[in-house]
């Protein structure tokens, strides 16, 4: 790829990656040229601990006991006569009181604090341990929740941007977010961290395509296992097959289309042993596949689907080239992420919208 990833297109894919989409249109958060990963993040992360700290913290009912000289909630009655607590005119009472120090603003807190160690930029790390040092001031103990914590707390309708909050924090936490060496900006040698960035690719794909299309006209699904009709198999064959997932599925509602979408985060072209430019032989075979196998089973959409192997072009060439085998159009196709969001934006739209481009 002959040109690396801005830093504003990260967080682009980002957001659609995790939901965050529609939380990024409300706010504008300022990115720096020379920002990193973890850098956005904390630009980010800081932004919207300070516009939800001027709405005050969400809070909640916390179990607490104390000793008190009157009653409050309920009496532990052993406690307090085994204590002798009771001769000096104190009783242990068990009681809720709401209180700020919640999982998912320790949370925010101990990401906070993550991610003021791991900036280069001094004035933002002090931005982020001041935040951090306020929710202390405010109650919130200093412990990192595990997620399941953070999972059964309950988010109320103007808990939306909480949600957000989460996902951005346990992002910060994520040890496979990757750094930059200093002077370094752009996520250019996708081999230090390929598989992140291929995952991003996928989800954001997906969480695209989730948003911005009709729900009315279109079903999208991401991950989709497929299953092999399988018949007369031995007794072991199961257990040795291999899984079909198809990254994406898009099922057109009003009418008997269906798109099966492959991400791939690699260049789109190989050269074989003779130094002749090709298509990746195992990626066709692998589309061609998730096709054939869901055909001839009553289902018009899957009997006429398209296949598509999507890649990134950066800053290089694009293409869009497409053939038909056995009733299903294979599309070989890429999108610019070194372009501007809006312009990634509108290409993922016109894939959608048009018909593949046939060459002359």
């Amino acid at each position: 790829m002959s040109k690396p990833i801005p830093i504003k297109n990260i967080w682009f894919l980002l957001s659609y990656a995790h939901g965050l989409a529609r939380f990024s249109e409300q706010m504008a958060v300022e990115i720096a040229e020379h920002d990193n990963v973890p850098e956005l993040l904390a630009r980010l992360l800081a932004t919207m601990v300070e516009r939800r700290m001027k709405r005050n913290l969400a809070r909640a009912y916390l179990p607490r006991e104390a000793r008190l000289t009157r009653v409050r909630g309920r009496i532990d009655l052993m406690a307090t006569l085994s204590s002798g607590e009771l001769r000096q005119g104190r009783v242990i009472c068990r009681f809720d009181e709401s209180s700020a120090d919640t999982p998912r603003n320790q949370l925010f807190r101990f990401a906070l604090m993550r991610l003021a160690s791991l900036v280069r930029d001094e004035k933002l790390a002090h931005r982020c341990r001041l935040l951090g040092s306020e929710l202390g001031r405010l109650g919130v103990t200093f412990r990192r929740p595990v997620r399941s914590e953070t999972a059964r707390e309950q988010m109320g309708r103007n808990d939306a941007d909480d949600a957000a909050l989460i996902v951005v924090a346990n992002l910060a936490l994520d040890p496979r977010l990757p750094t930059e060496d200093a002077g370094d900006v752009r996520l250019a040698r996708v081999q230090r961290d390929e598989n992140m960035l291929r995952k991003l690719f996928e989800k954001a794909v997906a969480g695209f395509y989730k948003r911005e299309l009709p729900k009315r006209q279109w079903d999208v699904r991401s991950q989709k296992e497929l299953v092999w009709p399988v018949e007369a198999s031995t007794d072991g064959l199961l257990k040795w097959l291999p899984t079909m997932n198809a990254d994406l599925i898009i099922d057109n509602r009003l009418a008997t289309r269906r798109i099966v979408i492959d991400t791939k985060y690699t260049d789109i072209f190989t050269r074989n042993q003779f130094g002749q430019t090709r298509f990746k032989s195992e990626y066709v075979y692998q589309i061609f596949a998730y096709l054939r196998s869901q055909a001839g089973q009553g289902d018009q959409r899957a009997d006429h689907a398209e296949g598509w192997l999507l890649h990134p072009a950066i800053g290089g060439q694009h293409v869009d080239e497409s053939f038909t085998v056995g009733g299903h159009r294979i599309r070989f196709v890429t999108v610019n992420l070194a372009d501007e969001n809006a312009r990634i934006q509108e290409a993922l739209q016109l894939l959608i919208a048009a018909p593949p481009v046939l060459s002359g």
